[in-house]
This record gives structure tokens, C-alpha cells and sequence, in this order.
């Protein structure tokens, strides 16, 4: 029989582990020395300051955005850091949008104005890999600018998005070469660590593991985070199930329809059609599955990045079987 070990470290893509490590004064070096290793600016952000998270329209009827966590730099850069635990099939549509606040609120009220604007970067770390990269099995670190497409060239180099696919990132501790690795496979094998491995024994991350050590928290600390973890674990069991059923179902249809028509395509396009399925059900799963567990309609938010309006019309349409 398995002997299980319990976890030492608080696991990041928790919404606890992540604020605990990132988002707090105490903790804002961790946060500094991510981001410059992920600009690959080493010393070029000295100080942040964490701005309100929660952030609204110009009118009572748009829309708002609410961070994981939201910085500014002591020269007025702006830093958008996101987690993401499922898959979003328009995440960099809501990236766009998350980093147009931070952009139209420094428009200066009243004549003099320049139009001048300090950078905005828009960090993803992602629990899910893009449709569109997941064949390629070693690109899990992309960086977007907007570019002169004829001359392959940065055409505005103020706005960045950088997107960090996580489940594709597999070095060993061996490795592990650049501070920047150390990061990554922190972030991915924090839970499933016991000690400290001799090449992360530097200064930056044994204060890591300190933060992150269990026995170390407090009693309210223990309270949030295991809700925290529960709404994490849930969410990993209802994404697999979903995922698995969706992708059957597909390899179904598309034997059915291949053999019916004589043609390889039909299995494919099942195949596809399958996983599509898997993604377009799990979020809507996970949203009935919390309800269904007694979650609140704000951590189901946490859970899923969706709008309460979005959870409502869910909940509202969820088939009588779920009810």
C-alpha cells in the first residue's frame, strides 16, 4: 500500500497560493524577481507599488476587470498578472481587454496632453496549453508586441502580453539553467516538493519555500487556503471528466461517420469535433458542479474568471438532470 505524503508547500495556482506569494508587501521581492527574469531585464524593476485590482468602465454600464494582481513600477509601468487554472477559449481576448484599462485610464483630463503612455505588460501563467501550440511540445513561453507584418519587425513596444503555458514546461531539476527555469519549475512542482533541492538553494527561493511552508501559516491562513484548494481540486476533477467524456464521444462519432462514408477525415474531424466539446462543456460543468457543492457565486468567480451574468445564464440553462 501507497503511503501518502502530505504536502509541505502551499500549492500557486491555488488563488490563496498565488496571492500569498505575489501579492503581498512582504512578498513583493518574489514578484520583482519574477518579473524581471520573465522581461529578461535583470535590475530594471527596482520598486512596484500593488494597485486596486478591481477595475471599472468609464459609465456605470461597462464592463469591469478584476486581476489576480495589478502593479505599477517606480517608473510608472504597468503589470497585469494573471493565473489561470482552466482553459479559457478566449483568453487572449480577455487579456486584450484587461489591458486596455490600464492604458485608457492614464489619458490626462484637459488640453496639454501628449498621448505619451507608459508601458503595459499583461503576464499569463496558464494551467492549459493553447489549441494552436500544443503540438509544439517545447513552446511554452510566448511573447506578443505588435508588429509591422511585412517587416517582421516591433512596430510598438509599450504594450506586451506574455503568456506561460505550464503544462508544456518539463525540465528536471538537472536541467534547470537560467533563474528564469528555477522559476518555472518552482511554480509547476512547489506542492510536490519535501526540501529545498541544492540547485534552488539561492537567497530568492528559499524565501519561497519559507512562505510557502504550511506548518507556517496561520489558523485563518489554513482556513482560506484549504477552501482555496478544494475550489482548485474540484476544478481538476471536473476538467478531467469533462475533457475525457467530450473527446470519447467525438472518437465515437467520428468512427461512426468514418466508416458510414469510407473516409479517414470523418474519424478526424470527429476526433476534433470531441475535444472541442471537452472544452466548451468544462467550464459549464465546473460551474454546476460548484453550485451543486454550496460554492458562493464569488468563488465560483475565482474558479472559472467568468461574470456573474455569465454564471446566472449557466445555472439558468443547466440541463434538468443537474437541478
Amino acid at each position: 500500500m501507497d503511503i501518502i505524503t502530505p504536502e509541505k508547500y502551499i500549492n500557486p495556482f491555488t488563488d490563496f497560493g498565488f496571492k500569498k506569494l505575489f501579492g503581498t508587501e512582504v512578498n513583493k521581492d518574489l514578484l520583482m524577481d519574477f518579473l524581471n527574469e520573465l522581461i529578461q531585464e535583470k535590475g530594471k524593476i527596482t520598486e512596484v507599488k500593488y494597485l486596486n485590482a478591481e477595475q471599472l468602465g468609464r459609465t456605470e454600464y461597462d464592463r469591469k476587470a478584476v486581476y489576480d494582481i495589478f502593479c505599477q513600477t517606480d517608473t510608472g509601468e504597468k503589470f497585469i498578472v494573471e493565473m489561470q487554472k482552466s482553459k479559457h477559449n478566449f483568453f487572449k481576448d480577455r487579456s486584450v481587454f484587461y489591458a486596455s484599462f490600464p492604458i485608457s485610464e492614464q489619458a490626462k483630463q484637459g488640453g496639454g496632453w501628449n498621448y505619451e503612455l507608459k508601458a503595459v505588460y499583461m503576464v499569463g501563467i496558464l494551467d492549459f496549453v493553447f489549441n494552436e501550440n500544443k503540438e509544439d511540445k517545447n513552446y511554452f513561453h510566448t511573447e506578443v508586441k505588435l508588429m509591422d507584418t511585412k517587416k517582421k519587425t516591433v512596430f510598438y513596444d509599450k504594450l506586451t502580453f506574455i503568456y506561460l503555458e505550464m503544462p508544456k514546461f518539463n525540465k528536471t531539476i538537472e536541467q534547470l539553467e537560467t533563474r528564469f527555469d528555477k522559476w518555472m519549475y518552482v511554480l509547476k512542482h512547489l506542492p510536490r516538493l519535501q526540501e529545498i533541492p541544492p540547485k534552488l538553494q539561492e537567497k530568492i527561493f528559499e524565501k519561497i519555500f519559507h512562505v510557502a511552508e504550511i506548518a507556517k501559516i496561520t489558523k485563518a491562513e489554513m482556513a482560506e487556503y484549504e477552501n482555496s484548494l478544494k475550489i482548485y481540486r474540484d476544478w481538476y476533477s471536473t476538467l478531467t471528466t469533462a475533457k475525457s467524456e467530450g473527446i470519447e464521444k467525438g472518437r465515437a462519432e467520428g468512427r461512426a461517420e468514418g466508416r458510414a462514408e469510407g473516409r479517414a477525415e470523418g474519424r478526424m474531424e470527429g476526433r476534433a469535433e470531441g475535444e472541442a466539446i471537452g472544452e466548451i462543456k468544462t467550464l459549464e460543468r465546473v460551474v454546476v458542479e460548484a453550485d451543486r457543492n454550496g460554492f458562493t457565486m464569488e468563488q465560483i468567480q475565482l474558479l472559472t474568471k467568468l461574470t456573474k451574468e455569465q454564471i446566472a445564464e449557466i445555472l439558468k440553462n443547466k440541463p434538468k438532470t443537474d437541478q
